[in-house]
Protein backbone atom coordinates (compact mmCIF):
# COMPACT_ATOMS: atom_id res chain seq x y z
CA UNK A 1 0.00 0.00 0.00
CA UNK A 2 1.38 3.04 -1.30
CA UNK A 3 1.13 6.29 1.42
CA UNK A 4 -1.00 8.97 0.73
CA UNK A 5 1.27 11.20 3.42
CA UNK A 6 3.27 12.64 0.41
CA UNK A 7 5.60 15.14 1.24
CA UNK A 8 5.80 14.27 4.78
CA UNK A 9 8.95 12.70 6.57
CA UNK A 10 8.57 9.10 7.86
CA UNK A 11 11.28 6.97 9.34
CA UNK A 12 11.84 3.64 8.62
CA UNK A 13 15.28 1.18 9.62
CA UNK A 14 17.46 -0.89 7.37
CA UNK A 15 16.89 -4.61 6.61
CA UNK A 16 19.47 -5.27 4.28
CA UNK A 17 22.60 -4.48 2.10
CA UNK A 18 23.30 -6.26 -1.29
CA UNK A 19 26.12 -4.35 -2.97
CA UNK A 20 24.78 -0.85 -3.77
CA UNK A 21 21.08 -1.83 -2.95
CA UNK A 22 19.41 -1.67 -0.06
CA UNK A 23 16.34 -2.81 1.75
CA UNK A 24 14.45 -1.13 4.30
CA UNK A 25 11.42 -1.36 5.87
CA UNK A 26 8.56 1.40 6.89
CA UNK A 27 5.83 1.40 9.28
CA UNK A 28 2.29 0.16 8.04
CA UNK A 29 0.60 2.46 5.68
CA UNK A 30 3.51 4.69 5.46
CA UNK A 31 5.51 2.77 1.88
CA UNK A 32 7.30 5.22 -0.32
CA UNK A 33 6.58 6.18 -3.54
CA UNK A 34 8.76 4.46 -6.46
CA UNK A 35 11.65 7.05 -6.80
CA UNK A 36 11.35 8.44 -3.75
CA UNK A 37 14.76 10.01 -2.16
CA UNK A 38 15.86 8.31 0.82
CA UNK A 39 17.62 10.02 3.47
CA UNK A 40 20.18 8.51 5.58
CA UNK A 41 22.13 10.81 7.80
CA UNK A 42 23.99 8.69 10.50
CA UNK A 43 26.64 8.86 13.40
CA UNK A 44 26.61 5.05 14.06
CA UNK A 45 29.70 4.25 16.16
CA UNK A 46 31.03 7.65 15.47
CA UNK A 47 31.19 7.21 11.83
CA UNK A 48 29.65 9.73 10.02
CA UNK A 49 26.94 8.52 6.90
CA UNK A 50 25.36 11.11 4.26
CA UNK A 51 23.51 8.88 1.63
CA UNK A 52 20.90 9.20 -0.04
CA UNK A 53 18.89 6.21 -1.97
CA UNK A 54 16.11 6.11 -4.93
CA UNK A 55 12.77 3.26 -3.69
CA UNK A 56 13.05 1.37 -6.93
CA UNK A 57 10.87 -1.69 -5.90
CA UNK A 58 8.08 -2.16 -3.43
CA UNK A 59 9.11 -5.55 -1.93
CA UNK A 60 5.65 -6.50 0.46
CA UNK A 61 5.98 -6.51 3.99
CA UNK A 62 6.05 -3.02 4.23
CA UNK A 63 9.56 -2.83 2.34
CA UNK A 64 10.80 -1.61 -0.23
CA UNK A 65 14.18 -1.82 -2.61
CA UNK A 66 16.47 1.39 -2.95
CA UNK A 67 19.21 2.03 -4.72
CA UNK A 68 21.94 4.24 -3.25
CA UNK A 69 23.38 6.89 -4.95
CA UNK A 70 26.81 7.05 -3.89
CA UNK A 71 28.62 4.66 -1.40
CA UNK A 72 27.21 1.94 1.06
CA UNK A 73 29.89 1.91 3.21
CA UNK A 74 29.26 1.81 6.76
CA UNK A 75 25.50 0.63 6.32
CA UNK A 76 24.39 -1.82 8.83
CA UNK A 77 21.08 -3.22 9.69
CA UNK A 78 18.88 -1.07 11.66
CA UNK A 79 20.02 1.95 10.61
CA UNK A 80 17.06 4.59 10.64
CA UNK A 81 16.04 6.04 7.15
CA UNK A 82 13.78 8.68 6.40
CA UNK A 83 11.42 8.92 3.36
CA UNK A 84 11.55 12.71 2.32
CA UNK A 85 7.92 12.56 0.37
CA UNK A 86 9.40 13.62 -3.19
CA UNK A 87 11.96 12.59 -5.84
CA UNK A 88 15.68 13.22 -5.95
CA UNK A 89 15.21 16.84 -7.95
CA UNK A 90 17.99 18.93 -9.32
CA UNK A 91 18.57 22.49 -10.28
CA UNK A 92 17.15 23.86 -13.52
CA UNK A 93 18.02 27.41 -15.36
CA UNK A 94 20.06 29.84 -16.65
CA UNK A 95 22.35 29.52 -13.45
CA UNK A 96 22.79 26.05 -14.31
CA UNK A 97 24.82 26.69 -17.52
CA UNK A 98 28.12 26.12 -17.98
CA UNK A 99 27.93 24.40 -14.58
CA UNK A 100 28.96 20.51 -13.69
CA UNK A 101 26.57 18.35 -11.17
CA UNK A 102 26.66 15.15 -9.57
CA UNK A 103 23.73 12.92 -9.57
CA UNK A 104 22.31 14.71 -6.81
CA UNK A 105 22.26 18.07 -8.52
CA UNK A 106 25.38 19.56 -6.03
CA UNK A 107 28.10 21.64 -7.54
CA UNK A 108 31.08 20.25 -8.30
CA UNK A 109 33.16 22.63 -10.40
CA UNK A 110 34.20 24.40 -7.25
CA UNK A 111 32.73 27.32 -8.33
CA UNK A 112 30.45 27.60 -5.17
CA UNK A 113 26.73 27.03 -5.13
CA UNK A 114 24.14 27.24 -7.07
CA UNK A 115 21.14 30.10 -6.46
CA UNK A 116 18.37 27.88 -8.49
CA UNK A 117 14.84 29.73 -8.46
CA UNK A 118 13.72 26.24 -10.00
CA UNK A 119 14.37 22.23 -9.41
CA UNK A 120 12.71 19.65 -11.06
CA UNK A 121 12.92 15.69 -10.37
CA UNK A 122 15.04 13.60 -12.59
CA UNK A 123 12.60 11.09 -13.58
CA UNK A 124 10.09 12.92 -15.56
CA UNK A 125 8.75 13.17 -19.22
CA UNK A 126 11.11 15.10 -21.61
CA UNK A 127 9.97 18.71 -22.94
CA UNK A 128 8.13 18.64 -25.84
CA UNK A 129 10.28 19.35 -29.26
CA UNK A 130 8.64 22.76 -29.76
CA UNK A 131 9.89 24.23 -25.80
CA UNK A 132 13.59 22.94 -27.03
CA UNK A 133 15.68 25.95 -28.66
CA UNK A 134 18.27 25.61 -31.21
Amino acid sequence: MVSANAGKIVEGKIVQIIGSTFDAEFPEGHLPEIYNAIKIDSDYKNVKLHLTGEVQQHLGGNRIRCVALGSTEGLVRGMKVMDTGAPVTIPVGEQTLGRVFNLLGEPIDGRGPVIATETRPIHREPPAFSELSP
